[in-house]
């Protein structure tokens, strides 16, 4: 049998039916699915040292298990002294299976390491049914090691799932195992 995430077969065995409950969806396709997670990074000192870039490229590729690509400026801004084109911070897409391994290590192991832990802000969501969330340090993470960190620096986490309203989202995130706050 072919290996499945611990995610991934839970929100086929509970969170589906749950959802189906909650909302009284009549087909097993109107219920809201993940299907991708954004990880990003601006490293705005990159326009200085272009070194900056690699490294952010190589902690991301490291937290996340897939190759992570530099992203590049769309226009010259003159006050920043950025030309179209320089590489001003890295990003990865992750879907399938690595993405439900990615959600899996960032609900168990990488958010309780945040100091004064208390949830997630719930006002993340953008009206249309994704999430976004910032980490203020990459050493959470643990893959990263805190003796070869050369600044520590934050990410932004993109969930964009396929609800039709935040509410949804909101369930689908939080049956997942998001821990949010409590209002």
């Amino acid at each position: 049998m072919a290996y499945i995430p611990r995610l991934k077969q839970e929100y086929k065995d509970r969170v589906m039916s749950s959802l189906t409950e909650e909302f009284g969806y009549k087909n097993v396709m109107q219920v809201p699915v993940l299907e991708k997670i954004v990880v990003s990074r601006g490293v705005g000192a990159a326009v200085a040292d272009k070194k900056l870039i690699d490294y952010a490229v190589d902690e991301l590729t490291k937290i996340t298990g897939q190759q992570a690509v530099s992203t590049i400026s769309k226009k010259d801004v003159a006050s920043f002294k950025l030309r179209k084109g320089m590489p001003i911070g890295a990003k990865v897409t992750l879907r399938g299976e690595r993405m439900y391994e990615f959600l899996d290590r960032l609900i168990t192991s990488a958010l309780p390491r945040v100091r004064d832990f208390q949830g997630i802000k719930a006002d993340g969501f953008d009206g249309r049914g994704n999430y976004n969330l910032g980490v203020t340090e990459q050493i959470i993470f643990p893959e990263i090691n805190i003796d070869k960190v050369n600044k520590i620096s934050g990410m932004d986490i993109t969930f964009v799932t396929s609800a039709e309203t935040d509410k949804e989202a909101k369930s689908l995130l939080t049956e997942l195992g998001l821990p949010f706050k409590k209002n």
